[in-house]
């Protein structure tokens, strides 16, 4: 019988605390900046996704390497999908990611799949700024959009 539970640890982060969703044996959701009470990962998958993440935030991580499945239009898995293309430390426009999935004047949906992004950080929507270089839009703040990049440009 296939489990469909969902499982959620609360960890802390150099950004605040994180709460992680499991679902299906997938990772379906992240949430930075939780409120919710500090609790272990009850599965292996949590404590993959925690530990992947404590490398991540120690510089000993580039690429994570979990089973994701955001809920999302079929558009905004596509864009989902390029975000996870972006290398480590690098930074595109809301312009390059819509020629990415070829989709040259979606730039304002882009943006808006952006900020739907169910799992940030893993699919790495931070690392999407503004045509002039400028730090935009951030579901966890700018404060943490600003602590993601410059952790990455530190390491390249």
């Amino acid at each position: 019988m296939e489990n469909s539970a969902f499982y959620t640890c609360t960890v802390d982060s150099p950004v605040g605390a994180i709460t992680i969703t499991e679902h299906d044996g997938a990772i379906v959701h992240i949430k930075i900046k939780s409120s919710l009470p500090k609790s272990p990962p009850e599965t292996m998958l949590l404590c993959d996704a925690c530990r992947q993440l404590d490398e991540y935030f120690a510089r000993k991580r580039r690429v994570f390497d979990l089973p994701l499945a955001p809920v999302g239009t079929p558009f905004r898995l596509r864009v989902w999908d390029a975000l996870r293309k972006i290398p480590y430390g690098c930074r595109v426009s809301y312009g390059n990611v819509a020629r990415m999935i070829d989709s040259p004047r979606a730039c304002r949906a882009v943006g808006g799949a952006n900020h739907a992004n169910p799992i940030p950080i893993i699919i790495p929507c931070h690392r999407v700024i503004g045509a002039s270089g400028a730090l935009v839009g951030f579901g966890g703040g700018l404060d943490v959009k600003k602590y993601l990049l410059d952790l990455e440009s530190d390491c390249i």
